[in-house]
């Protein structure tokens, strides 16, 4: 009896055993980096909407699971979405937008659209596109395509995220706010949108129909044929000024060469006859000394002979010599 009762603990702490083993690792559950979500139970398939679990491992119970939603971002590809712009034209252009599921929306998201969110954020998001393009004209989406690209972006991100501010934005860590949102506190749920935060929008490709497209260049060619015209008109004002300055600039030169020739040539004249008058102030200072010490009055014939004989001398073509016949100098005479 007693060997019947010992088998029995041994078998029902074995089941025991054996049920921990089991019930144990099925109550953990897990939720990967990338993901957030709700617990829901597998039984009834009831969803707590209470809290929202984020990356991690859990004891939820062997009756309960996670179910997840992506936490990274969501990237969306709009291509050849045709809209027409403010002209009545149809413009065809691709986009790619990324966006994040707010934490603290996702309970109202789940009410909203369950997991099946995917497709409403974008057919949402090219209904925004073709809305805000039609305040453009044609010529906008060619010529001013980064403010395209700006309208476009915040009509995309308030159909997704509202008027509303993310909740923690603006601190370290997370993202700025975006002018003119609300803050998160005095938001109602009109205010948030799709529950999703876009935070980056890049315009693509933008395709014009092929007559708008001719007419375009064609206009931009005579702009450049115009500018080149004006260009060329300019260069030749240019070089007949250039030409008119550089003859003014010879001119000049060359009259301030001939005033100068002009001015030395007075200044040597002038120096030339100061240096006259003053070898002939000296001569005649010389002459006075040497008549006055040698007793050689201003009338006497001696004198003039001196002067003669003076004058004689400075000729170059003369040769002087002494006729020793009359003891006289003079010109030399022929045989």
């Amino acid at each position: 009896m007693a060997e019947k009762f010992v088998y029995l603990i041994g078998v029902a702490v074995g089941v025991v055993a054996l049920l921990i083993l089991i019930l144990v690792p099925s109550s953990f559950s897990y939720l990967e980096y990338h993901e957030f979500g709700f617990v829901k139970r597998k039984t009834t398939g009831e969803v707590s909407l209470d809290k929202v679990y984020g990356s991690g491992r859990y004891a939820i119970g062997p009756d309960h699971m996670f179910k997840t939603f992506t936490s990274s971002a969501h990237v969306v590809y709009m291509d050849n979405i045709d809209v027409f712009a403010s002209d009545k034209l149809e413009v065809t252009m691709s986009a790619t937008f990324q966006y994040f599921l707010r934490e603290e929306d996702l309970a109202d998201l789940h009410k909203a659209y369950d997991i099946y969110y995917a497709p409403i954020m974008k057919t949402s998001a090219v209904d925004a596109l073709k809305g805000a393009s039609t305040i453009h004209s044609t010529r906008d989406f060619i010529r001013n395509r980064k403010e395209i690209e700006a309208d476009l972006f915040k009509a995309v991100r308030e159909r997704l995220g509202g008027k509303c501010c993310e909740k923690d934005c603006g601190t370290p860590g997370n993202p700025s706010c975006y002018s003119g949102c609300k803050a998160y506190s005095t938001c109602t749920k009109s205010d948030k949108g799709l529950f999703a935060s876009v935070r980056y929008f890049q315009l693509g490709q933008v395709k014009i129909p092929m007559d708008v497209e001719g007419r375009f260049l064609q206009a931009l060619i005579l702009n450049e044929q115009t500018e080149r015209e004006h260009f060329l008109q300019e260069a030749t004002v240019v070089r007949k000024e250039t030409e008119g300055l550089v003859k003014d600039i010879i001119n000049e030169a060359h009259e301030i060469s001939q005033n100068a020739t002009a001015q030395a040539n007075l200044i040597l004249s002038q120096a030339n006859a100061t240096a006259t008058q003053t070898l002939e102030n000296a001569q005649m200072t010389g002459l006075r000394t040497l008549f006055n010490g040698l007793g050689i009055s201003m009338t006497d014939n001696h004198k003039m002979s001196f002067n003669y004989l003076r004058n004689l001398k400075d000729l170059s073509n003369l040769h002087m010599a002494v006729d020793f016949n009359s003891l006289m100098v003079g010109p030399l005479k022929s045989p």
